[in-house]
């Protein structure tokens, strides 16, 4: 799937409205624009009025660090558009028109170029693009960029259409190979909650274990849907919750209770009297394999705040992904019980029917609008956070489970395939040979080659072979996919170089492949022939 990545920062030394927005990652070499632009006031002025009709109680402000509102602000009606047809509620066109004027404010001049241009390509590919935006500035990470819309009547930015959003950031620690798995497996934890007591505590975990574990289609058929295991810990004690992920069996951590924000990715908590803290749950979360952590807890995508201006990197779904957790879904506000299971049934289901975790809340967002209606704030409120090196992939898909055969299924195979070759042409070139699986390539000594060079990304691309039967006959076909975070592998292929970027596309011995610059010395996949 092809990526557009964009960063929005406030430019230092100038005033404090200034900021610039950049494309970080493209489809295409040229797309990698930048865009300095000024905040607006009147943004400021429907922010505010955003959290006063759905956050009267969120104490964040933008104001003084952003020129604030003007000296005599304007009656907001006076800027909503009028009330016609289906959009003459306030809330309705409160939030149609912050939408609108996030997407104004991004996506304007080479920026909207360039996300025109990729979904074009996208389209091209018959595929989808996956956007991932980066909010560097603290202040503006409440905002809900999640409703940013074209225009009237178009569909806003994170629900199910050519475009897969998503958060990011790009100071994260570096994720080691992830594999596909097989099933759903989540560790469901229910922590202390304020107002319920332990019987009724034993009755919502009993709700979210047959939520999340029946998710199946609505005619009760389950084929080709992934395995889904849940096991749950009722208000368990720190020790014991990370006891029970260290058996490294689980690929989800899902969190039910009460928290709060603080400067270090705030504060769960477990059981009477006990906490744990977004960086020591980090910390577990890496170590044991989990790919996606899930938050249905008030601020788990919200930063922490000291007079009212937000704390750098302290939200807990920045914490996580900023130590390596692959994904992480937090609430960017107060969900209600009711809204949080619509959401997590059909997030559930999508992820047991494959689909990769940026399309599977997307699909369960649509959900909560369709019930809660555009005027409610619930389809808002799922944050989802991916790591920039993470496609999203946490279950295998159905073709692939099927057609890719492990070498012990086919008897023989190990003795009559040929081993593969990866040689530089540079004068005195090494000779690599292909391990079995998938052979990583890139800059760092965690890869099986490394090319030590500036242009060459931390992990920037793997060579994996395929097992398949072609009759009675076993085949080992080979695919070279690239991982870089500028696109920049290139194959020699109709007597030109070729750039792929984020795509797996088949090699055929004698071909020559590039890594980084396009100036680089090639290297050549080669094949050697079985002597047997």
């Amino acid at each position: 799937m092809l990526s557009l990545n964009l960063a929005i920062t406030r430019l230092v030394h100038t005033s404090s409205d200034n900021f610039a927005i950049w494309v970080l990652n493209a489809p295409y070499p040229s797309g990698h624009v930048l865009h300095d632009c000024v905040w607006p006031q009147h943004l400021t002025q429907t922010w505010h009025a955003w959290q006063e009709m759905f956050a009267n109680h969120s104490g964040l402000d933008i104001s003084p660090r952003y020129g604030g509102g003007p000296s005599s602000p304007q009656p907001l009606e006076s800027i909503l558009p009028p009330a016609t047809g289906s959009a003459n509620n306030y809330s309705v066109r409160l939030m149609q028109h912050l939408g609108i004027s996030l997407w104004n404010w991004v996506f304007d001049g080479p920026i909207l170029n360039s996300l025109e241009r990729s979904l074009g390509i996208a389209m091209g590919q018959h595929t989808r693009l996956r956007f991932q935006l980066e909010i560097r500035d603290p202040d503006l990470i409440a905002l809900p960029w999640e409703i940013m819309q074209r225009g009237a009547g178009v569909s806003p930015i994170s629900l199910v259409q050519p475009i897969l959003f998503s958060r990011t950031t790009s100071e994260v620690e570096p994720l080691p190979y992830l594999r596909t798995d097989q099933a759903l497996n989540i560790l469901l934890i229910l922590g202390e909650n304020e107002e319920k007591r332990p019987l009724q505590l034993e009755q919502e975990a009993h709700l979210l274990k047959k939520t999340l574990s029946n998710a199946v289609s609505e005619n009760g058929n389950s084929q080709g849907y992934a395995p889904c295991m849940v096991k749950t810990l009722l208000q368990p004690t720190p020790q014991e919750l990370i006891e029970e992920l260290e058996t490294n069996a689980y690929n989800v951590l899902f969190y039910a209770g009460h928290g709060l924000p603080g400067p270090d990715g705030g504060m769960l908590f477990m059981c009477q009297n006990t906490t744990l803290n977004g960086m020591e749950l980090a910390k577990v979360l890496t170590r044991t394999g989990v790919k996606l952590a899930v938050f249905n807890a008030c601020w788990g995508a919200q930063p922490a705040a000291i007079d009212r201006h937000a704390i750098t990197n302290s939200s807990l779904a920045e914490v996580l992904i900023r130590q390596g957790v692959p994904a992480v879904l937090g609430m960017r506000d107060e969900i209600t019980d009711e809204e949080s299971h619509s959401f997590i049934q059909i997030f559930a289901q999508a992820l047991r029917m494959r689909k990769p975790i940026d399309e599977a809340v997307a699909l369960a967002r649509q959900q909560l609008l369709t019930l809660y209606k555009f005027n409610r704030q619930a389809w808002t409120l799922p944050v989802l956070y991916l790591h920039p090196h993470y496609h999203g992939e946490l279950i295998k898909s159905f073709d692939e489970g099927i057609t890719e055969l492990p070498e012990t299924s086919i008897i023989g195979i190990g003795s009559i395939v040929p081993t593969a070759l990866l040689r530089s042409l540079s004068p005195s070139g090494r000779t690599c040979s292909l391990k079995p699986g998938i052979t990583r390539i890139g800059r760092t000594q965690d890869n099986d080659i490394v090319i030590p060079e500036p242009s060459i990304s931390r992990n920037h691309a793997k060579i994996l072979w395929r097992n398949t039967l072609r009759g009675s006959t076993p085949v080992r076909t080979y695919y070279l996919q690239d991982l870089s975070t500028y696109g920049t592998t290139w194959i020699f292929r109709s007597h030109s170089w070729e750039q792929i970027h984020r795509q797996e596309v088949p090699l055929e011995s004698g071909m020559q492949l590039k890594f980084g610059s396009n100036k680089s010395l090639p290297w050549e996949f080669w094949i050697e022939e079985s002597s047997n």
